[in-house]
């Protein structure tokens, strides 16, 4: 039966509409993978030179087995964000004689052929065969073979349970982030305890205790059977929509947005959109990546003032600028409906107001530890988060109206160019250079802090007087509403 639903998954590509277009794609993606492939596998070449330079005074094994807990942890998160689900069409499947546990086991193998699950072998298989087998023997070697493998095989049906939880409640998905962003900062950042240490308690004594190695291996078992029990429950799609219902609430009942009327009902199905889709969620999941960056600037001292206001305005508006770009293109898929249904467009443009205003407003606290870097920055993000909420919110919805390029929510995020086009690249021109042509004048006249004021006076000038700019950009829109529409229907 398993090399049935193959043949059948072969028959639909090929069958297709599509089919040129996608295997156009995957050739250019298995080139840039081979490409990728040799230079994993030089790595795993030259790992014990690497490792020799990078930890030096340190025995090659230890350093050796420091670092795979800490390459494990990394794979999650990448897995997370990079790796597709394996799926196949059950509904022709349901009515015939076809046990449920042979379409669960199906898409359990399927799981297996993912590259992820190579880059352990191909990365530390080298350094296994070249310094533990010679130096501990061939048990030792085949145990920690096992345990590679087996971490990798965990991590692989871990990051599937955690993406197919997200699919019903996107906050799983943040939750489990933002763990992993715990875990490694009570590291490196607070330095509460060491992962190398920790995972050198484990795999040194791999090397005296081979039989450890069946530990992983017991993991990567145990988070199988836990994807194949919730595959099983869940085959039925009237069992995931009951479940849904029963168990979550309407993003209507967000209490925080009940007081905003349709314009914060809107923006709560905004807000569901965004955790639900692996695109849309990519977005958000970017803007909180991107709160580090003024780490890479306020820790250089050659960079003053003026490259703070870059800093600032794009650590609190990543979001507005990485979301807001393809602005309606989100909802391409529902957009004639959008069309003919009783939503007034000024409360879907204040539903986007609304929802930058949140995003933004959470960004922003999320950089009041930069007061480390002194006061000045703090108030220097403030100004350019006011700056965003007026004047970069109504750049990026003034585009908007000219993105007629749709985009697909079920295909995944990486490598996904879908509705990026020339508006992208002319949004990036006003939104990077505007805040300059009010600041730089200042600059030059020495008067640095008056071309902060002119900044937060512009910001709020375009807060205040939003609802001019709402009622302009409507009425854009309904130039081009038929254009958006019709690009949108092209697939």
């Amino acid at each position: 039966m398993i090399s049935t639903f193959f043949n059948h998954e072969l028959k639909s590509f090929w069958r297709s509409t599509n089919t040129g277009k996608s295997v156009a794609i995957k050739i250019v993606m298995g080139i840039l993978i081979f490409i990728l492939f040799l230079y994993v596998l030089a790595l795993g070449v030259f790992l014990d030179k690497i490792l020799y330079k990078a930890f030096p005074g340190v025995d090659l094994t230890a350093s050796f087995c420091g670092i795979l807990l800490v390459y494990y942890l990394f794979d999650l998160l990448m897995r997370m964000q990079l790796q597709e689900l394996p799926t196949l069409k059950v509904q022709p499947y349901l009515h015939l004689p076809v046990k449920r546990n042979t379409v669960v086991g199906y898409l359990a193998l399927t799981a297996l052929l993912s590259f992820f699950n190579l880059w352990p072998i191909v990365v530390f298989g080298p350094f296994i065969l070249k310094v533990i087998l010679p130096a501990s023997g061939a048990l030792v070697a085949l145990a920690f073979f096992i345990s590679i493998i087996a971490l990798a095989l965990f991590n692989n049906y871990l990051a599937m349970y955690i993406k197919r939880k997200a699919n019903l409640n996107g906050w799983v998905f943040l939750a489990a982030g933002a763990v992993l962003v715990l875990i490694t900062s009570a590291d490196y950042v607070w330095h509460l305890y060491s992962l190398r240490q920790v995972s050198y308690a484990f795999f040194g004594r791999v090397i005296t205790i081979p039989v450890l190695a069946l530990i992983p291996l017991v993991l990567a078992v145990a988070m199988y059977y836990i994807n194949f029990i919730y595959l099983k429950g869940n085959l039925y799609l009237e069992e995931l929509s009951s479940k849904k219902v029963t168990a979550y609430k309407s993003s209507t009942e967000i209490p925080l947005l009940d007081r905003f009327g349709s314009v914060g009902d809107l923006t709560a199905n905004e807000i569901k959109l965004i955790l639900r889709n692996k695109r849309s969620r990519s977005a958000l999941i970017m803007g909180l990546v991107f709160m580090f960056y003024g780490l890479i600037f306020y820790t250089q001292s050659i960079y003053g003032d003026g490259m703070k206001v870059f800093v600032g305005m794009f650590m609190t508006g990543i979001f507005i600028i990485n979301y807001g770009q393809f602005m309606f293109s989100w909802q391409a898929s529902h957009f004639d409906g959008l069309l003919v249904s009783k939503i007034k467009f000024s409360d879907f443009l204040k539903a986007k107001y609304l929802l930058f205003t949140i995003v933004s407003t959470v960004a922003f606290l999320l950089t009041v530890p930069y007061a480390y870097f002194g006061w000045k920055v703090v108030l220097i993000h403030f100004i350019m988060y006011v700056w965003n909420l007026g004047v970069n919110t109504t750049i990026v919805l003034f585009f908007a109206n000219r993105n007629y390029k749709r985009i697909d929510l079920s295909k995944g995020a990486s490598f996904n160019w879908e509705g990026v086009g020339a508006t992208q690249l002319l949004l990036s021109f006003p939104l990077l250079l505007l805040p300059y042509v009010v600041y730089l004048p200042f600059k030059f006249l020495k008067q640095p802090d008056m071309g902060f004021a002119a900044l937060a006076v512009v910001g709020i000038f375009f807060i205040i007087t939003r609802n001019f700019w709402i009622k302009k950009l409507e009425a854009d829109f309904y130039s081009k509403r038929f254009k958006i529409a019709e690009g949108f229907r092209n697939k």
